[in-house]
């Protein structure tokens, strides 16, 4: 399996970069492909062009769902002021650039807490 950026070392101009390999990612892979084979011969007829478009589309989707849940939280950050407030607090001497980022992320784990609080709470009887 290919996994992270390419390492930073190039051979020369228009040299392959080198990919680092994850032994454990490619048993996973070798397993999924033993017991999908159909798919797996579906993949192989895949022209390049058609593979590297498809990897952007689950960029797309992955970003798409990421801005999804961020819109989410602000939503509910504005639900709740009390709570806006005390995290704009928490973050109010950090860069600009970096506060809405590390807001969403304390909401985010704020939001989690209480959920898991509650949903233990509703189940023990």
């Amino acid at each position: 399996m290919l996994k992270g950026k390419p390492k930073s070392e190039s051979n020369g101009e228009g040299s392959q970069p080198e990919f680092k390999e994850n032994p454990q990612v490619n048993a996973r892979i070798d397993e999924y492909i033993k017991n999908n084979p159909k798919f797996w011969d579906y993949v192989q007829a895949m022209s390049r062009e058609r593979m590297a478009r498809g990897l952007v589309l689950n960029q797309i989707q992955k970003q798409d769902r990421t801005e999804k849940m961020r819109a989410g939280i602000l939503r509910k950050l504005d639900e709740n002021p009390e709570m806006k407030e005390s995290i704009k607090n928490m973050v109010k001497n950090m860069p600009e650039a970096q506060r809405e980022q590390a807001m969403i992320s304390i909401a985010r784990q704020a939001m989690r807490a209480t959920t898991q609080r509650e949903n233990q709470s509703g189940v023990r009887v």
